[in-house]
């Protein structure tokens, strides 16, 4: 049975597969970069197109919050997309080594703001008030 991804494409086994494989691939290999811009940053999924060319990484960051911080772990996972890409050569064995695209998780984004929004219900019901509902 397929399942939906992030971007609505079908994943079959072999694409499942191939996906979990890069995402440990890519986790393991972001481990060993020694770049404080890339702490506490987690490969969440990985989807690679069909044809092989393209692969989304999808991550967060701890301390995801500031836009500031965002934009710094973008800008060092675009510079260790070689280093990573090689990493994927080395240790997948596919016939062609997708180039590296790296978005935003948007599932734990929403998730930090459910949970942001949740903690301010709790605070207001403690305090007796509304909570303000923005």
């Amino acid at each position: 049975m397929a399942r939906r991804s992030h971007s609505g494409h079908r994943h079959y086994p072999r694409t499942a597969r191939l996906n979990e494989l890069l995402r440990e691939i890519l986790a393991d290999e972001l481990e060993r970069i020694d770049d404080d811009r890339l702490d506490m940053v987690t490969v969440t999924g990985v989807e690679v197109a069909p044809d092989l060319a393209h692969a989304t990484v999808f991550y967060s960051a701890l301390s995801q919050k500031s836009e500031d911080r965002t934009e710094v772990v973008g800008v060092a996972l675009d510079e260790a997309r070689g280093r990573l890409q090689a990493a994927v050569a080395r240790q997948a064995r596919t016939r062609r080594v997708p180039t590296l695209e790296f978005r935003v998780d948007p599932g734990v984004e929403a998730g930090q703001r459910i949970e942001s929004i949740l903690g301010e219900i709790r605070e207001a019901k403690r305090r007796g008030d509304e909570p303000d509902g923005s």
